[in-house]
């Protein structure tokens, strides 16, 4: 979907980028039968010295449009001119004096770029392919939630899983971290398994054909549990259940009034029930595709309250003062 660009204190996006996966985020799966054709590098393109990715803030805020223009692809030029690249890169790179890469996530056949500037009020993000052609790119206003980001949990948290993870969405702005907007889950992570550039092997449609799918999920901290929710089925691929965003999930009373919130568990695979008392690492359940999400992953965050929309979410203090965000790749407990 094309939005239109303007100034960037309103709306500074070129194109929507392509989705990513998460709670109730969706992304286009390959089809199982046909792979669409690559695309073809413009030949401005291959008369440019090589080109790397994670440079193209800096070209941008070099003011190097025409070498950034020449880089999009054959569709993104049909729908965004030079014209309208130089007006916004010029507004938007106002006061500006550096932009620091935040992010790099496997989308697709290439990957998914984020950075900001110093002030944290400005970012940019760009699907760029394995050819170094730019498929994607937008430029955002970030609004940021200072008194709260530098507010941590007392409760000291583990990661919630085993073995080796990545960090889908997790950060401190929308573009590392899509909860970010919402109060009651703004410092909410998002959590899958990568193995090369994908979170699946073999049929995309498949629950089975994700690495997440049926993984343990283990309790975070030392509690008791507050509630349980075990009997939803997970949602075929492609399917979502708005009505129960949280699906099958666990809620834990860490004590001092923040409780973490475990989502998506695979129906009947919850070990725990309300009002017993766990330790750091117990099993809680398997990771399935229930409630509102788009492919099988873990979401957990922390918040002041038991209810999902009526508690804020409070920023969540990890062992040896690790601040995951987006790209991240994360080794839970053994």
């Amino acid at each position: 979907m094309k939005r239109t660009a303007t100034i960037w204190g309103m709306a500074a996006v070129l194109l929507v980028l392509p989705g990513l996966a998460g709670c109730g985020r969706t992304e286009a799966k390959p089809s199982s039968a046909v792979s669409p054709a690559p695309p073809v590098a413009s030949p401005d393109a291959e008369k440019e010295a090589k080109f790397e990715p994670e440079n193209l803030a800096a070209l941008f805020l070099q003011g190097k449009i025409k070498e950034i223009y020449s880089r999009f692809s054959p569709e993104f030029k049909k729908d965004v001119s030079l014209k309208q690249l130089s007006e916004l890169a010029g507004d938007f790179n106002k006061d500006v004096r550096a932009y620091k890469l935040q992010s790099k996530l496997p989308l697709g056949d290439g990957d998914r770029y984020v950075w900001t500037d110093e002030s944290g009020q400005k970012g940019l993000t760009a699907a760029i392919d394995g050819k170094g052609i730019i498929q994607g790119l937008q430029f955002v206003p970030l609004k940021t939630y200072p008194a709260s980001d530098e507010a941590f949990s007392r409760t000291e948290f583990s990661l919630p899983f085993r073995g080796e993870w990545n960090v889908l969405w997790g950060g401190t702005n929308v573009l590392l971290n899509y909860h970010y907007e919402h109060e009651s889950q703004r410092y909410a992570y998002d959590l899958v398994q990568f193995k090369g550039t994908s979170t699946y092997n073999g049929d995309p449609g498949k629950l089975e054909s994700y690495y997440a799918y049926n993984q343990e999920v283990t309790a975070p901290a030392p509690g008791i549990v507050k509630a349980v929710e075990n009997g939803r089925p997970d949602n075929p691929i492609g399917q979502t259940d708005e009505k129960n965003p949280a699906g099958n999930h666990v809620v834990i009373d860490h004590g001092g009034g923040e409780y973490s919130f475990l989502a998506h568990f695979k129906k009947g695979t919850i070990t725990v029930k309300p009002g017993d008392k766990i330790e750091r690492g117990q099993l809680l359940g398997r990771v399935g595709n229930s409630g509102n999400t788009s492919e099988p992953h873990i979401h957990f965050h922390v918040a002041d309250g038991a209810d999902l929309s009526g508690s804020k979410s409070i920023r969540i203090r990890f062992e040896e003062g690790a601040a995951p965000k987006q790209g991240d790749v994360l080794k839970g407990v053994r």
